[in-house]
């Protein structure tokens, strides 16, 4: 029993308390990584799916290019006049209380390109919509990879609490409750018979006395 654990009825109701909290401590943790853990391998298959998005968009991608570098030359200055992407946008959201990213791009306009008609063809066009295709994948990817990870460690995180619970706090108020009543049955018992030689002692007396 522990130590600073004096057996009181006062400490056996305070620790059965404790035991039933943990006990409900460990339900509620056991609930949340079961909840997390699918969420996670939700995003996994999802992740699985928009990576073979771009790997395939990229192929097409590079194909495309491939074929306008040829028609119209090497595409390096037309490719500058692109504008750089400032438009990703990161907000948040919330699953059993870790934060997951939601990434967004704000919609570009349609082609034509910002190269212009007269200085390129439509198969450059095409190209510049297929990598248009293949940054909004992207971002998609970077939210669900990153969610992922979170949801991960949350999981560990997750997951050491309710192990301690489970096999180390829950077992040791479990000692300590069994422990004290042992302690105050043993103390009923020795008082019920210290009662008992008490009231024998009392008969005997006053048998004697009216005897006498």
């Amino acid at each position: 029993m522990n130590n600073q654990a004096v057996p009181t009825k006062g400490n056996l109701l305070a620790t059965k308390k404790t035991l039933e909290l943990s006990r409900t401590g460990f339900e509620l943790l056991d609930k949340k990584r079961n909840i997390l853990v699918r969420e996670m391998m939700a995003l996994i298959n999802r992740a699985s799916k928009i990576q073979g998005k771009i790997d395939e968009a990229y192929k097409e991608a590079y194909a495309l290019l491939q074929r306008s570098n040829i028609t119209l030359g090497i595409c390096k200055e037309l490719a500058e006049t692109v504008p750089v992407e400032n438009g990703l946008n990161i907000a948040y959201r919330s699953v059993m209380g870790v934060e997951i990213p939601m990434v967004s791009l704000e919609k570009q306009k349609e082609i034509p390109a910002p190269f212009g008609l007269y200085s390129s063809n439509i198969l450059l066009d095409k190209t510049y919509k297929k990598f248009m295709e293949v940054k909004r994948l992207t971002a998609e990817l970077a939210e669900v990879e990153n969610s992922v990870y979170r949801l991960a460690d949350a999981v560990k995180k997750t997951q050491k609490r309710a192990n301690a619970l489970k096999n180390i706090m829950i077992p040791k108020f479990e000692i300590t409750v069994k422990a004290i009543t042992d302690a105050l049955e043993e103390k009923d018992r020795e008082e019920f018979s210290r009662l008992k030689v008490i009231k024998k002692q009392k008969e005997f007396k006053s048998k004697h006395t009216k005897s006498a």
